[in-house]
C-alpha cells in the first residue's frame, strides 16, 4: 500500500523547518531570503489561480505559473535579473526537496527545474575616491548620538569592507580594542573572519562604546530602540549623509551610493595601495579570489598604468574601401 503524498502546505513547512533549519543549518539570511520568495510567490499564485496558499497542490506549481512569477518580478516589481535568479534558486531548492517527498509530481517538478537562470550584463562597479569617502565620513553630526553612531558605523564599514548585513549583525563583544585592534565579522554561509582595524577606527569605536556603555551582547550599532539596525535603515542613513556630503564634495553628485558601494571602495583602495589580491579576498570574505578580480577590471588607474607601458603599434595601412556595391551597402549600415 503506497503512502499518501504530503500536502503542499506540509511540504513548504517541512522544507523550512526540517531541510533548511535542521538538516542544512541554513543561515538566518538564507532563511529570510527563501521566506520572502515564498511569500511573494504564494501571493502571486493566489491572484493567478484564485486558490489560497493552503488550498494549493504541488501540481499547481507548474512551469507556466513559475515563469509568470519570474516575469512579474521583473516587469511589475522592477526587480533586477540577479534578484529574479535568486528567487528561482529558492524555488528550485524547494522542488528538489519536494521531489523526494512526492514522486508522483516529478513531471511537474522537472519542467520547473528546467527553467534556466537568466544571463545579464554585470554593471561596472561604482568607484568612490578617497576624497569622496572622507566627505561622506565627515557628514554625520557627531554631537548627537545617532550622528556619532553613523560616523563610527561608516568608518568601520569602510575599514572592514563588510557587507551591510555583516555590520548590522556585529555585537559589542565582536570588537577587540586592545593593543592590536580588530573586529570579528560573521559572514555569509556562517563563515567568520577577523579584520584588523586602523588606529583611527579603533579610537572611534572606543569613543562610541565609552559614550554608550553598551553590554557585550548588545548590537555594536543599535537603532533608537536598542535593536540591530536594518539594511534599509543603514541605506536610508547613508543616502541622507551622501546628500549632505555632496554640498562640500560636488563629485558625489550623480553617484548611486549604497552601503555595498563602500565595500567596493575598500577593495579598490586596498588594491591601489598594492595589497595582494588574495589578501583582499580574505579581507572581504570572498570564497574565491576570482570574485576579487572584478576590482582589477574596475580600477581605471591600473588600466592607465598598463596603457602607458604599452606603446601602440605603428599603423601604415590604408583604410579598407569596399569595391563591391553590396559590401559598400553593408559597411554603411
Amino acid at each position: 500500500m503506497t503512502s499518501r503524498a504530503p500536502s503542499f502546505s506540509t511540504l513548504v513547512q517541512d522544507f523550512f523547518c526540517q531541510r533548511l533549519l535542521t538538516q542544512r543549518n541554513a543561515s538566518p539570511q538564507t532563511v529570510t531570503s527563501y521566506r520572502d520568495t515564498f511569500c511573494l510567490f504564494l501571493g502571486y499564485a493566489q491572484r493567478r489561480t484564485g486558490k489560497p496558499p493552503t488550498a494549493m497542490g504541488l501540481p499547481d506549481m507548474d512551469a507556466p505559473l513559475v515563469l509568470g512569477f519570474l516575469d512579474h518580478l521583473e516587469t511589475e516589481r522592477g526587480n533586477s535579473v540577479r534578484t529574479r535568479n535568486a528567487r528561482l534558486t529558492a524555488i528550485r531548492s524547494f522542488l528538489h526537496y519536494a521531489a523526494h517527498r512526492d514522486p508522483g509530481s516529478l513531471q511537474v517538478i522537472e519542467r520547473v527545474l528546467a527553467i534556466p537562470v537568466k544571463r545579464y550584463e554585470r554593471p561596472l562597479l561604482e568607484a568612490l575616491s578617497r576624497e569622496e569617502i572622507e566627505a561622506i565620513l565627515a557628514a554625520p553630526d557627531v554631537s548627537t548620538r545617532s550622528g556619532h553612531r553613523d560616523h563610527v558605523l561608516l568608518a568601520t564599514l569602510y575599514n572592514t569592507g563588510a557587507r551591510v548585513s555583516e555590520i548590522t549583525a556585529a555585537r559589542v563583544a565582536d570588537a577587540a580594542l586592545g593593543q592590536s585592534s580588530s573586529v570579528r565579522i560573521h559572514g555569509k554561509g556562517r563563515k567568520q573572519r577577523v579584520v584588523p582595524l586602523w588606529k583611527a577606527t579603533a579610537a572611534r569605536l572606543r569613543e562610541w562604546l565609552a559614550r554608550t556603555r553598551l553590554p557585550a551582547e548588545a548590537p555594536l550599532f543599535p537603532n533608537r530602540n536598542g535593536d540591530p539596525m536594518t539594511r534599509s535603515g543603514v541605506a536610508d542613513r547613508l543616502r541622507t549623509l551622501v546628500a549632505k556630503a555632496t554640498q562640500h564634495c560636488p563629485s558625489l553628485k550623480g553617484h548611486r551610493i549604497s552601503p555595498h558601494t563602500i565595500r567596493h571602495a575598500t577593495a579598490l583602495h586596498l588594491l591601489q595601495s598594492g595589497v595582494d589580491i588574495t589578501a583582499i579576498a580574505l579581507w572581504l570574505g570572498h570564497e574565491s579570489p576570482a570574485t576579487t578580480h572584478l576590482y582589477i577590471e574596475a580600477d581605471m588607474k591600473m588600466k592607465e598604468q598598463v596603457l602607458r607601458k604599452l606603446a601602440p603599434p605603428p599603423t601604415h595601412r590604408a583604410p579598407f574601401r569596399p569595391n563591391d556595391q553590396l559590401l559598400a551597402f553593408l559597411e554603411g549600415l
